[in-house]
């Protein structure tokens, strides 16, 4: 999408351009074969890497991550960013921090903005300021022209001077994008272009839901099931980190679930009780050995981080409110908190009437289900539909709705309804902190969310990759894999990836096959 029409928030890429280095030959972006403005060179010769906007603004360090490799950055997407400047919003604190950062790399004595200063890594970085008498004496701008007329907009713009670039450095010129629509332009006129990929984890580790199964003997299993723990050799635990859950296996009926101790060795499940119930409502009972895996992962006091893939109707969200209601209760916890990003987490929502915990329900409403369903007597569910109030009938004898059972606990605090876009600066002490729909994060949002937490906390961060309405992420690219890639093998992080659906045999099938 053009930035002019919907503003941008994504991720970084390395760049280098040297204005002293002799341009090759020109080349017209019309021609039919693009493939020929790349040039051949050896794998370690050094690159110029032009940025986006959007890659600042979704990571406003990425100027520091290009390592031997030059950073240009064109004069208007410092014009972009002071759009945002002003935003109290993720984007505009970014947009704020590039500021800062370039305003620290060229304040340095002698400093040049537009020829540039080395850094750490060995590159440099400067900002590019295009001349459009001066690009179109070559062949390559004048063809670019040809093509894009209007250079009002700043996406053609940042084309423009990439092409520009192109012709005066000797070395490969790449443009650093996480618009996918701008990969596209540029690619059209033979513009090398990549995605930021510095947060973006491996395809391996959002390809596989499955837990992993390792194969023992029956004598193995038989020891396991008899002392609670099991050694095996570390060819058979290859790939597998601490906190990691496995189904050991001698044979297609003999099995049993085990997790990776900080020692090496795998132990018994001892937090996975036979059902859950919070209050008077009803039992949850594991349905899976994902299920299993994961109520062992939300119980366990050793474990602050819980990370789970999911798709939909798995019982993900409904697992990690039940686990948090009931150790709430156990006095573990003082409170439960429960939120989801709107989409954007940066994004307010002043404009819906009402308090807060009004404004945010559309949005919570799955999470309202989970406690209703969880909270509520079986007894007490009314028969038959609502009915309306009689108008003609005295006061007293109105029919009246039953309060929600958790209506008391959200007066008290016990239960909190928290908004994304307020928790910066929050320091949470104590809480058991429910995040649904973490897919829909980029990584430094999920970064915000996961320094909130204080000593005796425990976050857990649940969502389905493959389902993403975040324009500016992907499935190997959003803050729930990107916390999951990072934390692995920490002692105080467990994932656990839910495959069964167990909503309705209606839920799972459309969640495959539609």
């Amino acid at each position: 999408m053009d930035r002019d029409d919907h503003p941008a928030s994504l991720a970084p890429s390395p760049i280098s351009t040297r204005p002293s280095d002799p341009g090759p030959a020109p080349v017209n972006p019309s021609s039919p074969s693009p493939s020929r403005r790349r040039r051949q060179v050896t794998p370690t010769s050094t690159k110029t890497f032009v940025l986006d906007t959007n890659v600042l603004l979704h990571d406003p360090a990425c100027i520091h991550r290009f390592a031997e490799h030059h950073i240009c950055i064109p004069v208007d997407v410092l014009s972009e960013l002071d759009r945002f400047k002003n935003e109290m919003t993720e984007r505009g604190a970014n947009a704020r921090e590039v500021h800062r950062s370039l305003m620290k790399i060229f304040s340095t004595k002698g400093a040049s903005v537009t020829t540039g200063v080395p850094t750490d890594g060995g590159g440099s970085i400067r900002v590019a300021v295009y001349d459009p008498v001066e690009a179109r004496k070559h062949a390559s701008v004048q063809g670019f022209e040809r093509i894009f007329h209007d250079l009002d907009k700043a996406d053609h713009r940042i084309l423009a001077c990439t092409l520009w670039l192109s012709e005066q450095v000797s070395a490969p010129v790449i443009l650093v994008s996480k618009d996918l629509n701008m990969q596209l332009k540029a690619r059209a006129v033979g513009i090398e272009c990549e995605d930021y990929l510095h947060d973006k984890v491996e395809p391996r580790e959002v390809a596989n839901f499955d837990i992993a199964r390792v194969e023992v003997s029956q004598h193995e299993l038989q020891r396991f099931a008899s002392s609670g723990r099991l050694s095996v050799p570390e060819n058979r635990t290859a790939g597998m980190v601490v906190n990691d859950y496995a189904l050991l296996s001698a044979g297609e009926k003999a099995t049993m679930p085990a997790k990776l101790s900080a020692q090496g060795e795998f132990v018994r499940l001892h937090f996975t009780p036979e059902s859950l119930k919070v209050g008077q409502g009803r039992a949850i009972k594991p349905m899976n050995l994902g299920q299993a895996c994961l109520l062992d992962a939300l119980l366990d006091p050793e474990i602050s981080l819980v990370t789970c893939y999911g798709q939909a109707g798995t019982g993900k969200t409904l697992l990690a409110v039940a686990a948090g209601l009931q150790q709430v209760f156990g006095r573990t916890y003082h409170g439960l908190t429960v939120s989801r990003p709107i989409v954007a987490m940066g994004q307010t929502v002043g404009f819906l009437p009402g308090s807060l915990q009004e404004k945010m329900r559309p949005w919570l409403q799955p999470v309202y289900d989970a406690l209703d369903l969880l909270m509520r007597p079986i007894e007490g569910v009314q028969q038959g539909p609502a009915r309306k109030k009689n108008r003609f009938l005295p006061e007293p004898q109105q029919i009246t709705a039953p309060a929600a059972p958790y209506d008391p606990l959200i007066q008290q605090g016990v239960i909190e309804i928290e908004a994304l876009c307020y928790i910066r600066g929050r320091s949470i002490p104590d809480r058991f902190f429910v995040l649904d729909e973490a897919q829909q994060l980029t990584p430094l949002e999920a970064k915000t969310i996961v320094t909130r937490m204080s000593r005796g906390s425990k976050l857990v961060l649940v969502g389905d990759p493959a389902q993403i309405d975040n324009p500016y992420v992907d499935s190997r690219s959003n803050g729930l894999v990107y916390t999951r890639q990072r934390m692995r093998g920490q002692p105080f992080a467990a994932h656990v990836p839910l495959v069964k659906g167990e909503r309705s045999a209606l839920a799972e099938a459309a969640a495959r096959l539609l």
